[in-house]
C-alpha cells in the first residue's frame, strides 16, 4: 500500500510540474546577467564554497521555478529572495539557459569533518555501542537508499525522481543532483524535513525526508556529491 501511495505522489508531482510552459532563453545575454551570481555560485555555476550550490548543468526548467519561488516569496532566503525580485521572466530564462550549458564539475572524494569521527574507540566504554560511521560504510548507505530506498518506512528511493546517475528529470523540473555539494544537499534535506523548506510540488521531498535519520541524510548526500 505505501508503495502505491509513494508512485501515486510521484505521478501527482509529474502531472503538475510537466503542465508548466518554460520559457527559452539567450545563452550570451544570460552569461552577462548570470556575472552578479558569480561570487556564490561561481563564474560558471561551479560554486567554491560547499553550502553554496552548484548551479552549472542543472536543467533550465527548474532553475527558473527556484528563481519564481523566491521572487514570489514561496522560497525564502535572506540572498536570494531579493536578488529574484529584480528579474524579470526573460532574466530568469536567460540565466537559466547559461547555467544549463555548463560543465558540472567532479568533486574531491569526500571526508568527514573532524567531529563525526573523533570518538576514539577508548571513549566507548559500551563494546556493544555502535560504533562512528566512516565514509566507506555511509557511501554503502547512501547508495542503497538512493537505489533502493526504506519501502517498509515509506523512504522512496532518490533513483525514481533524480535519475539512476543523479542526473535529474527535465520535463518533470526534478533537480539534476550529480556532483553537488554534499554540504549544501544535507541543510536541503534538512531544511525539508524540518519545514524550513516548503515549495516542494506535492510535498514529495517533504514526506520522504521527514522520514529520514540525520545519518541517511548525510550518507545520501555524501553519495550523491560523488555521482558523475
Amino acid at each position: 500500500m505505501k508503495k502505491h501511495l509513494l508512485a501515486l505522489s510521484i505521478t501527482l508531482a509529474l502531472a503538475s510540474v510537466s503542465s508548466l510552459v518554460h520559457a527559452q532563453g539567450n545563452l550570451a545575454a544570460g552569461k552577462q546577467k548570470a556575472a552578479a551570481c558569480g561570487a556564490c555560485h561561481g563564474e560558471d555555476g561551479n560554486s567554491l564554497i560547499s553550502t553554496f550550490p552548484k548551479l552549472a548543468q542543472q536543467h533550465g526548467s527548474y532553475l527558473i521555478q527556484q528563481l519564481r519561488a523566491f521572487k514570489d516569496g514561496v522560497r525564502k532566503n535572506a540572498v536570494m529572495s531579493p536578488l529574484a525580485t529584480s528579474l524579470s521572466d526573460e532574466d530568469m530564462a536567460d540565466i537559466a539557459e547559461y547555467y544549463a550549458a555548463q560543465k558540472v564539475s567532479a568533486n574531491a572524494e569526500p571526508t568527514l569533518p573532524p567531529n563525526d569521527d573523533d570518538v576514539k574507540a577508548a571513549d566507548v566504554k559500551d563494546p556493544s555501542a555502535k560504533k562512528p560511521a566512516t565514509i566507506e560504510t555511509l557511501l554503502a548507505q547512501g547508495g542503497n537508499l538512493y537505489r533502493n530506498g526504506d519501502i517498509p518506512r515509506a523512504v522512496s528511493a532518490c533513483i525514481a525522481c533524480h535519475g539512476p546517475y543523479g542526473e535529474g528529470n527535465k520535463p518533470a523540473s526534478f533537480p539534476a543532483l550529480k556532483s553537488q555539494h554534499a554540504d549544501y544537499l544535507i541543510k536541503a534535506l534538512s531544511d525539508f524535513k524540518s519545514d524550513e523548506r516548503s515549495n516542494n510540488p506535492e510535498n514529495i521531498m517533504h514526506m520522504i525526508a521527514k522520514k529520514m535519520t540525520d545519518e541517511e541524510i548525510k550518507a545520501v548526500s555524501y553519495k550523491i556529491s560523488t555521482m558523475k
